[in-house]
């Protein structure tokens, strides 16, 4: 095979690998339940025992009655990392008027806890391990994408759930609806 022969057979191969990414990407993101079609239920999230970053536990029980933004999370996730300002500034700028934002983090406690320094994390932080995965799977997220984001109303129910990153303009207009 020529030189020409194998660069075109190797973008071939690429470009064919990147529309089956692409495919694969969709079906992913639409496989997750969205609580505007779905009425997910709260419940089992404010029940979940999780451990805290001091080897305690905790159950999210302990904040039902505020607007609750649950972000489960991973200190290797790109587009979880990417999100996390926002949540700061979110909890920075809401957290007076009631609302709280919990990350459930899929990862160990060192690195999580290095990642909460790092970024100046103000909301609590937990640790998930089967127990968030069997969390996210029973609120819509049935392939353990992350990041995957629960934004549960005063009354306990589930307002939103978000398979994926976060854009500002449509959290804060949740949260202010919310509030």
């Amino acid at each position: 095979m020529t030189r020409r022969g194998v660069i075109a057979l190797v973008a071939l191969v690429a470009a064919g690998s990147a529309a089956g990414g692409y495919a694969v990407r969709r079906w992913w993101m639409s496989s997750a339940a969205d609580a505007s079609d779905t009425r997910i239920r709260a419940d089992a999230i404010f029940a979940a025992r999780l451990a805290n970053l001091s080897g305690g536990t905790e159950t999210l029980e302990q904040w039902r009655g505020r607007v609750l933004v649950v972000n489960f999370w991973a200190t290797w996730c790109a587009p979880c990392r990417e999100e996390i300002p926002l949540f700061i500034q979110m909890q920075k700028r809401y957290g007076a008027r009631g609302l709280q934002f919990v990350g459930v983090a899929i990862d160990q406690r060192e690195p999580v806890a290095a990642f909460q320094r790092e970024f100046g994390m103000n909301y609590p932080v937990l640790l998930g391990g089967l127990e968030a995965m069997e969390l996210m799977r029973s609120t819509g997220n049935r392939t353990g994408v992350l990041p995957y984001t629960l934004v549960i109303d005063r009354a306990g129910q589930v307002a939103s759930s978000k398979l994926g990153g976060l854009k500002e303009d449509e959290l804060e207009s949740l949260i202010k609806r919310l509030l």
